[in-house]
């Protein structure tokens, strides 16, 4: 983990603005007749970096959804401090998916269709697609169809467009998973700038290097419940849980 002071510089007031603390009470989600998410209390107040980790199925993903309001609880509620999601809340969060969604136009095109609506005028969205796109390393891709680019440019303009609409949360559901190395990197550096401009951002990840070098803190699920919730520095230090080490060792989770 880097240094939380060095996170913090030339951030200014950007996190007074922050919709934290979030609150999850008695958080629950059924699908199919079987309780994904059970009864989940969880207090998110970091400013920085929130890492969700678990074995496969756990219910990070689903977690995720309810965090951004894509799917709606069974049971329980969650606050942002101290009110419900509303479309305004709403309109300050963006999200970016473990597969690219991408429009069947340029990239330059996906990035201005998102800001237009968001209300952005045109020539505000200029100017925030050609750094978004400068940003994410894709600036020469500008006319480029978006579905002909690599996959992990297709990534990159995923991140890129979410980033363009300045919200004060960002969630990322396993964005690096099917990446390189090299399209993974870039990624992370997009989020360390991100988190450094005052941006919350809330990832989900398998990958346990990636959460070291990423997280202030880690929220560890398995069978849908919130098994851990640490700063990063003591959970990889000493797990609470048999299931957390187990996993970290690279083990089976029971």
């Amino acid at each position: 983990m880097l240094d939380p002071d060095s996170k913090l510089q030339g951030i200014g007031d950007r996190f007074a603005g922050l919709p934290l603390p979030i609150q999850l009470e008695g958080l629950t989600y059924e699908r199919g007749g079987k309780r994904v998410i059970d009864g989940i209390d969880l207090l998110i107040d970091s400013r920085l970096v929130t890492v969700i980790m678990g074995p496969n199925g756990a219910g990070k993903s689903v977690l995720l959804r309810l965090l951004h309001g894509l799917i709606a609880p069974t049971a329980g509620k969650i606050m942002w401090a101290g009110r419900p999601l509303d479309r305004l809340l709403a309109r300050r969060q963006a999200m970016v998916f473990q597969r690219p969604v991408l429009l069947r136009r340029s990239a330059a095109a996906n990035v201005s269709h998102a800001l237009g609506l968001r209300g952005i005028k045109r020539r505000e969205r200029t100017m925030r697609v050609a750094e978004a796109l400068r940003l994410a390393g894709l600036k020469e891709h500008a006319a480029t169809p978006a579905r002909v680019l690599s996959g992990g440019e297709q990534q990159r303009l995923c991140l890129a467009r979410a980033l363009s609409l300045e919200p004060d949360v960002l969630f990322l559901d396993e964005p690096t998973s099917s990446l390189d190395p090299a399209s993974a990197l870039v990624i992370e550096r997009l989020l360390l700038d991100a988190q450094r401009r005052g941006i919350k951002v809330i990832l989900v990840t398998h990958d346990v290097g990636q959460a070291r070098r990423l997280a202030e803190d880690v929220v560890f699920l398995n069978h849908g419940r919130a098994i851990e919730h640490q700063d990063s520095e003591s959970f990889f230090a000493n797990p609470h849980s048999e299931s957390a080490r187990a996993f970290l060792r690279g083990g089976l989770v029971l």
